[in-house]
């Protein structure tokens, strides 16, 4: 599938705004985050649906699905943000209108539970997709310096983004050394796992894998990590990048346990390619947007990760 770009995004532009898992917890975060988005400089559409809800849904798949199929194919959107993830967004998959997507490429921004549709976009599309922050947890509370100011430069330059330069140290720990190029891929783990075996699962031969997570014990990272290394995962990427795993561990002082540390290490110590870990993107406040689908540059001897293109045209 050949890789489409959207186009960058200008002063003015209007940006639609979809809940495709679950609701904000509190409902006052979306109207902030619109606020912050106008602010900026943008009009925003907020999704007819958006604010319904479905026990931990935003609605019924329907509703949702037809939110984020609106969005694409109204011409005049020319960005599309997720309000929260949570859980749901692997459920409309099969609702979407992936050739639609394809002929209407447009910024797709979210994280953690939007990485179903992500991915999805990846291989029905061929959609360049941004992990970056989403209205309610982050627009909608009190937005880093550091997470909106990459943001905002990624999908309104067209330049090249060069080295990535992170928050509170200048070089990434490493499992693993070694370098290696490749486009990027990935996302939340448990919700990237969960598409092994479907049709919406991406192509990940000669790939960059990039992985996050929160509240997952250890033995459930040990389940899924053994997930991929028994669909032979690791063995056709070029690389790995681990971001943020927020609290993953385990509570009770009586309960015997493998550490996080110990289980990632098992998974990857051994691979032949360049391992990174403390990447700063997923449950964080400090995060750096990943641009899934373009070429990347993982140094592990050296502890840095290089956008070597741009992620908008």
């Amino acid at each position: 599938m050949r890789i489409i770009k959207p186009i960058r995004l200008k002063k003015g532009d209007l940006i639609g705004i979809i809940s495709p898992a679950s609701s904000p917890v509190n409902p006052l975060t979306i109207e902030k985050g619109v606020k912050y988005i106008e602010k900026m400089g943008y009009r925003v559409e907020i999704g007819k649906n958006v604010g319904k809800s479905n026990g931990y849904l935003a609605g019924t798949d329907k509703e949702r699905a037809d939110d984020l199929n609106y969005m694409f194919k109204n011409k005049n959107v020319k960005a599309v943000f997720c309000l929260r993830g949570g859980y749901g967004a692997s459920r409309i998959l099969d609702r979407i209108n992936y050739n639609q997507i394809r002929s209407n490429p447009k910024i797709f921004v979210g994280y953690s539970e939007i990485t179903a549709l992500q991915m999805a976009f990846l291989k029905k599309s061929g959609l360049t997709t941004f992990a970056g922050p989403m209205v309610a947890p982050d627009f909608g509370v009190d937005v880093s310096v550091y997470t909106e100011d990459f943001f905002w430069r990624i999908i309104t330059s067209n330049k090249k983004i060069g080295r990535l330069k992170y928050p509170d140290y200048t070089k990434l720990a490493s499992i693993t050394k070694g370098s290696a190029t490749g486009k990027i891929t990935g996302g939340n783990l448990a919700v990237f796992t969960a598409l092994l075996g479907t049709e919406y699962f991406p192509d990940i031969k000669d790939k960059i894998l990039m992985l996050e997570d929160i509240n997952e014990l250890p033995y459930k990272i040990d389940r899924f990590l053994n997930q991929l290394r028994l669909a032979k995962t690791f063995r056709r990427l070029k690389g790995i990048i681990l971001g943020r795993f927020v609290d993953c561990y385990e509570n009770d002082p009586n309960k015997k346990t493998l550490t996080l540390g110990e289980v990632m290490e098992d998974y990857l110590k051994d691979l032949k390619i360049p391992v990174i870990y403390t990447f700063p993107h997923g449950h964080i406040k400090d995060k750096l947007t990943v641009p899934f689908g373009i070429n990347v540059k993982v140094n592990a001897s050296k502890g840095f990760v290089e956008y070597t293109e741009n992620a908008v045209r």
